[in-house]
């Protein structure tokens, strides 16, 4: 005859082992609730309320009250009325809405307008100045490197910004440098040949 008891051969029940398993899930939980709560006691959390921010844009310091969520691109357009930069794709591809952040070619879409806060922005306005054109700007009217124009002030800034990092740059490496922004109309010869003219006469 079989043993029915649900005792196993070790002495050990199915029971025992649920109730063990249970006690170790739970005191797994409290250390993991434990961990949690000292790790958020710790972390920094920037609140979702409207706060006071200052950005340094094209030489200007303007003191703006912002939503920490607010992205830098909306805040030139909306708020400091800069509209060279254009918000055309939305998915952080094309380039439009490209400006220098402390000289670096940079999607002003990708960014918070609260984390470039200390950071020195320069938007395409800046390169007209005291009513000179920047020689870039002037590059792109003479190699007829525009159409529509949408992609046209963030190809500028992005220019700007690879020509002053590789002022000797190839066309090769021009292209290579620039490819982080589109032409939907299809100008990449005029904006190549601005660059390389440029990058022969060591100007930026």
């Amino acid at each position: 005859m079989q043993d029915q008891s649900p005792q196993s051969r070790s002495g050990y029940s199915r029971r025992d082992f649920l109730k063990g398993t249970a006690a170790a899930t739970a005191a797994s939980a409290a250390v993991l609730s434990e961990h949690e709560s000292a790790e958020a006691a710790t972390t920094k959390v920037a609140s979702a309320q409207i706060q006071e921010i200052t950005l340094s844009v094209n030489g200007k310091e303007h003191v703006l009250q912002l939503e920490p969520r607010a992205n830098l691109l909306d805040v030139l357009r909306n708020d400091l009325n800069l509209t060279g930069c254009k918000e055309v794709c939305e998915t952080t591809n094309c380039g439009a809405c490209t400006v220098m952040i402390d000289g670096k070619a940079t999607y002003a879409c990708s960014r918070l307008a609260i984390e470039c806060q200390g950071k020195k922005i320069a938007t395409v306005e800046s390169l007209t100045a005291n009513g000179q054109q920047d020689k870039v700007a002037e590059g792109f009217l003479k190699n007829d490197a525009m159409q529509c124009g949408y992609c046209t002030p963030g190809f500028v800034m992005a220019t700007k910004a690879f020509l002053q990092q590789h002022p000797k740059a190839s066309l090769e490496e021009i292209q290579k440098g620039l490819g982080g922004n589109i032409c939907r109309c299809g100008t990449y010869h005029g904006i190549t040949q601005c660059a390389v003219a440029m990058a022969q006469k060591g100007e930026a």
